[in-house]
Parts: structure tokens; C-alpha cells; sequence
């Protein structure tokens, strides 16, 4: 499960288990209820005193993953309510009242490659992973609230690649189409993110939270949307 991390001037959110042992039974990382309760549970914390930057990272092949397929076929009939926990997620990453610097690891698809996007600068490892978005490709469609967060984080014509032919970039391309601020070597990653969060420490507190809402506010209205019945339909 996700932890926090006190790493010198910065807090760090790992996405998955202690360490550096992969949790066996969310080795993707993807986003299961639980997993949700307990990062919105660590976001509350950090709140709760922000009075040092976020880095939001995690070990392993993968960031994350994505949406809980195996929930999703599961129970087809909780997928409004499933969809409206994820956005309200985006929303409290969006809003936190302290600087956020995502750090990608490994592969980032779907609902975990706009995970990314919530935070104020994004890194990526040049080794290996892809940033994407498969929905085309699984005929799937975005939610309003997803659409509006890739159409006001990306430009128009890297929003419009990214979503129309779910092509994978690997971190020089998305740093050239500007979905991530930076391309790192892997051995510099956490502590480039580390860097660019404590750069940014004296921002940090409610004031930030009041600055963020109101540039996202046309964002936060749409994930606050509820997600109609019938969206994969």
C-alpha cells in the first residue's frame, strides 16, 4: 500500500508498498478502492501541515497503471461512483496546499498518466516506462472531467495525439511534446524531483491551495461532475 516518506526538506508519496518490495497484490499499482482510500488518507496528512513539498513517486516497473480493470468488470453497475472517486482524487492533488513534483518511475497509463498531470511539474526516467493513454485503442471514452484536465495540462496538438492514437511516449517524447517538464536519468530522478520541490518550499501553505483553485477552476467544476450511467456505453 502507499506510504509517506520523509526525505530531507521534501515528503514523498510512494505509490506502493514499504520499500523496496513490490506489493504482490497491487504490483501495478492500479487504482483499487483501497488504494485510493489510503492515498486520499496520506494527502489528508499532508494537508494537515504543509509546510514542506510533495514528491509523489514509486518503485518498480510500474507508477501506476491506471483504473481497476478487474472492479470495473466486476461490478459494471459501481463504474459512475468508481469514476467520481477518481476525479475527486485528481481534485485533491490539484488543490494541495503545498508544491507537488511527480517523479514516473515506470510505465504510467490511463487514469495513472493523468495522476501525473494533477501536479505542478512532472519528471520522467529516461531508461524505460511510457507515458499513455490507451483508451482509444480499448474503445473506451474519457470521462468530462478527464478531458478537461488533458485539455487544460497539454497543448491542444499533444492532447489531441495523445488521446486520439494512445501512442506511448517514452520520456524524450513527452518532454518535447510538453506532457512532462523534464526527461531524467534514472539515478537522478527522485533527487531532481526533491530539488524542484524544495525550490519551491516557501510557497507552501494555505495561500497556495487558494492560488491553485482558482487557476483550475473551470478543472475542479468538471471532475466534480457526477459520471453519467451508461459511460462506457
Amino acid at each position: 500500500m502507499p506510504y509517506l516518506n520523509e526525505v530531507g526538506e521534501v515528503v514523498e508519496l510512494q505509490l506502493g508498498a514499504t520499500g523496496a518490495e513490490l506489493d504482490e497484490s497491487n504490483p501495478e499499482n492500479r487504482f483499487r478502492l483501497e488504494w485510493i482510500d489510503e492515498v486520499e488518507r496520506l494527502l489528508g496528512e499532508v494537508s494537515a501541515d504543509p509546510s514542506r513539498p510533495l514528491v509523489l513517486t514509486a518503485t518498480g516497473k510500474f507508477f501506476t497503471n491506471g483504473l481497476d480493470t478487474d472492479h470495473i468488470v466486476a461490478a459494471p453497475d459501481q463504474l459512475p461512483a468508481y469514476l467520481d472517486r477518481v476525479h475527486s482524487l485528481y481534485a485533491t492533488i490539484l488543490t494541495l496546499p503545498v508544491p507537488t513534483v511527480v517523479a514516473i518511475n515506470g510505465h504510467a497509463f490511463g487514469a495513472g498518466a493523468m495522476l501525473a498531470l494533477c501536479t505542478d511539474h512532472v519528471l520522467m526516467r529516461t531508461e524505460r516506462g511510457f507515458w499513455s493513454l490507451p483508451e482509444a485503442a480499448l474503445n473506451m471514452p474519457f470521462t468530462r472531467g478527464m478531458s478537461t484536465l488533458l485539455r487544460t495540462r497539454l497543448t491542444d496538438r499533444a492532447a489531441t495525439e495523445a488521446m486520439y492514437t494512445s501512442r506511448r511516449y517514452g520520456a524524450a517524447e513527452a518532454a518535447a511534446a510538453g506532457i512532462v517538464d523534464e526527461a531524467v536519468e534514472a539515478e537522478r530522478l527522485t533527487a531532481r524531483a526533491a530539488e524542484v520541490a524544495a525550490s519551491r518550499a516557501a510557497t507552501a501553505g494555505p495561500n497556495l491551495a487558494l492560488i491553485k483553485r482558482g487557476l483550475r477552476g473551470p478543472l475542479l467544476d468538471d471532475l466534480a461532475v457526477p459520471t453519467p450511467a451508461g459511460v462506457l456505453s
